[in-house]
């Protein structure tokens, strides 16, 4: 099944224009992944990097959790791939599999989607306890553009590693 991705409007409004950019950076990922095989998004960028396609996703899926649900809806749950707070963790994809890193980062941008449109303005704010401060959700969305466009950056490289292919 071919990802649709769909570029982001240019003459919306803020909210709009911040919610379609941050869909357009996952679809991006999510190309990057494209017609892979697990091995090959198991495949680590140089030694002594652990950095894989699969070990991005599984990243971005607990990136996901902690800014919208820990940090925007104050929700008490625990990392995806680490019981110890590691996010670290996430990137160690050795063993998994596309079928669990993307069940997880999917459910976590639906996860996040609910809770971006409840939410009554962009400023509402939440917690980074990390930080000991309170954020906005416009900063989390901001952030979160942040976060895939430099690991889309890496996926490039990855993904030209793997099998040549280049852009988009």
């Amino acid at each position: 099944m071919a990802v649709e991705r769909i570029g982001p409007p240019l003459t919306g409004g803020e909210r709009e224009t911040l919610r379609a950019f941050l869909d357009f950076h996952r679809a991006t990922l999510a190309m990057k992944c494209e017609g892979l095989s697990d091995e090959e998004l198991r495949r680590r960028s140089s030694p002594p990097s652990t950095l894989s396609l699969l070990g991005l996703v599984r990243h971005m899926a607990e990136v996901e959790r902690a800014w919208f649900r820990r940090v925007i809806n104050a929700e008490d749950v625990p990392l995806v791939w680490s019981e110890e707070q590691d996010y670290q963790a996430a990137y160690q994809a050795g063993s998994s599999t596309r079928a669990e890193a993307f069940e997880a980062w999917e459910a976590e941008v639906e996860h996040s989607r609910r809770i971006e449109a409840a939410a009554e303005s962009l400023d509402v704010t939440g917690h980074q306890a990390r930080w000991g401060e309170d954020v906005s959700l416009r900063l989390v969305m901001l952030h979160m553009l942040h976060e895939y466009a430099r690991h889309n950056g890496h996926a490039d490289f990855l993904r030209e590693g793997i099998d040549g292919a280049v852009g988009a």
